[in-house]
């Protein structure tokens, strides 16, 4: 209330998020970006119904676990958290989202994360 005229006012107070810096493989800095992370993600799941509805759910969770990380964090740790997100709601984007993330360039490396997908949700080791 104004001291003079009395006048009332009204405060509201917002919290304000603390921005997200991913610190790039070639040294960069640049701020978290939800739609680079759900472009990445829709590329990947391309045709996926599974996805396509939880997209935005998806991207929520990677930003959640990169906001609990701290200020800044590598972009390998942010690759890392829409691999474990794809990796409960689809194996397809999961693996196409692998392919990219990890460079994959060889039948070989697909087998290889075929495999370790498997033993993540099955949580047993493969027979062979």
């Amino acid at each position: 209330m104004c001291g003079q005229c009395n006048h009332r006012f009204t405060t509201f107070e917002r919290t304000e998020e603390a921005v997200i810096i991913v610190m790039k493989r070639s040294g960069g800095r640049e701020p978290f970006d939800r739609l680079k992370v759900r472009a990445g993600i829709a590329a990947a799941c391309k045709g996926r119904a599974s996805v396509i509805g939880a997209l935005d759910e998806i991207v929520d969770r990677v930003e959640d676990r990169a906001r609990a990380q701290g200020g800044e964090i590598p972009s390998a740790s942010v690759g890392a958290f829409v691999l474990d997100a794809l990796r409960d709601v689809d194996e397809v984007g999961y693996l196409r989202f692998a392919s990219v993330y990890k460079n994959f360039d060889a039948a070989a490396d697909f087998e290889r994360e075929l495999s370790e997908l498997g033993r993540s949700l099955r949580g047993v080791e493969p027979i062979g």
